[in-house]
């Protein structure tokens, strides 16, 4: 399989190409070019998560070796690496609504399922293409891509990584796991802005010719761990197939029923992935795009208008604190049947504008697949209560937005088909919010979110992740803080010096 750009069709790359690129020179997403085929009939792949991640590399991966996507399952996707065998454990809450855990990896968070993955596709990537230049990832993050991407490159030969994350739009959990990140290849740094203006410090470093010449003639080559690339996005592709064994191995549904995935997110990426598996034939009825009060994702999905001219919130569920849904120009091109220029036209009225809005056409094919809501702090908390309350299973911020927006759309489409609603992280990320929806009034609120693990811990008996429960004893080794439209001059200046 080749690949291009959703805004030049014109240039093909490889795999390999597709994955170091990360972004593709033109400002677009590279993309698999001309149309998925999909697997016929009942033929989905099965067995265990690794044999199913497997089948579904081979298919996209055409210039690496059997045994090159092998060894990079193998060693992604270990006990070592994963706390549970199933990688992605699927649980019942009813007859008729499912949880799939996607945060049994090192950082407790969903996006360790692709970034454990990532650093043997680009290691390998550069071996086939010859490359001699030291690699380096760049990575804006709202919280979890950032210390997955960390792990996940640490100590990695020839790379450096560069993680970017909004000093005051991460949880305390989450900022302390990036901060006390060890590795001698590592650089995390702190934006003084939102998740948007560190996503474009980013972008605004891809796209500048002048400066990638600089760092190529000092034998660097810059790439991206977010989900930008689709080394990145591929992967998770691989969850929705192992999810819809799962419901068919616990006797929940037949070979063949469609069923309905709930995709809390912010840039779009988790719910893509799940797009692209129905693309390749796996059952789905509909995908339900569930939006926290940052909800330019669910207005768009609704109206067909993308408008990010308005207040971007701190919410409970900080990781989808996004405005500027980087991939969702992917879904664009395929809902346009890979019209480049329309993305063009679109994709640059939202950089000089600030909003687009699509024909009624890709709209209405739109709705074919997708529904969208929101919901805002006081749901969202009041999710995690219910559920605990009623289920006694406790849920992050992020997938009890999902559990809101699942129940909003049984309410209004009274749909018969059985529901997932993925979860993407660990509780135990996100103390703070989980203990204000369990104990209203809490005496606990005035506790750091260190302390608020082991209240938590304490309460509801649940065990503590390994890698969070560490973090009490860890020192603080980054702590620099600088401006968004300092990020270029950093980047060169600390990457220059290195190799002085």
């Amino acid at each position: 399989m080749r690949y291009y750009s959703t805004r030049n069709r014109a240039k093909y790359v490889t795999a390999s190409e597709t994955i170091l690129k990360g972004l593709a020179p033109d400002g677009g997403l590279f993309v698999p070019a001309g149309k998925l085929k999909a697997y016929p009939g009942s033929n989905l792949p099965a067995g265990r998560y690794q044999e199913i991640a497997v089948e579904i590399l081979t298919r996209f991966l055409g210039d690496f070796s059997p045994s090159e996507i092998e060894f990079a399952v193998s060693s992604a996707y270990s006990p070592d690496t994963f706390d549970h065998r199933a990688v992605a454990p699927l649980i019942s809450l009813s007859e008729q609504i499912y949880v799939l855990e996607l945060w049994h990896g090192p950082t407790s968070a969903f996006k360790d399922i692709a970034l454990q993955i990532l650093p043997h596709l680009l290691t390998i990537a550069a071996q086939k293409s010859g490359e001699d230049r030291e690699i380096v990832i760049l990575t804006a993050t709202s919280g979890d891509t950032g210390k997955s991407a960390l792990e996940g490159f640490r100590d990695v030969p020839g790379v450096k990584i560069f993680v970017y994350f909004p000093e005051k739009g991460v949880s305390e959990i989450q900022k302390l796991q990036m901060i006390t990140q060890e590795g001698g290849n590592v650089n995390v740094i702190a934006v003084r802005g939102n998740f948007d203006d560190t996503q474009s410090g980013v972008k605004q470093i891809f796209n500048d010719r002048y400066m990638n010449s600089q760092l190529k003639e000092a034998g660097y080559r810059l790439t991206s761990a977010n989900s930008i690339n689709w080394g990145r996005l591929l992967p998770q592709i691989v969850y929705y197939f192992s999810a819809y064994r799962q419901l068919i191995s616990q006797g929940a549904i037949k070979e063949g029923e469609k069923v309905n995935f709930v995709v809390p997110t912010g840039n779009f990426g988790n719910i893509l992935a799940g797009y692209y598996a129905g693309r390749l034939g796996l059952p789905v009825n509909r995908f339900i795009c569930a939006a926290n009060r940052n909800n330019v994702l669910s207005d768009f999905i609704n109206s067909g208008l993308y408008d990010k001219r308005r207040t971007l919130y701190n919410s409970h569920s900080p990781s989808m604190d996004i405005l500027v849904s980087s991939n969702l120009e992917r879904l664009l091109f395929e809902l346009t049947g890979h019209d480049s220029e329309r993305i063009k036209a679109w994709m640059n009225q939202l950089t000089e504008e600030g909003h687009y809005r699509v024909d009624r056409e890709t709209l209405a094919t739109l709705h074919k697949s997708f529904w969208s809501d929101y919901a805002d702090d006081g749901e969202t908390l009041q999710a995690i209560a219910g559920t605990y309350s009623e289920k006694k299973y406790l849920v992050d911020p992020h997938t009890a937005v999902g559990i809101n927006v699942l129940d909003k759309y049984l309410k209004r489409e009274k749909d018969p088909h059985l529901s997932v609603v993925l979860s993407t992280a660990s509780p135990y990320k996100f103390t703070g919010s989980t203990i204000r929806a369990l104990f209203k009034n809490s005496p606990f609120q005035d506790s750091s979110e260190l302390e608020l693990i082991k209240i938590l811990a304490r309460e509801t008996e649940i065990p503590v992740p390994d890698n969070l429960a560490a973090l009490e004893n860890k020192p603080a080794l980054h702590r620099q803080v600088i401006n968004p439209a300092d990020m270029p001059d950093h980047l060169r200046n600390t990457l220059l010096e290195d190799n002085s």
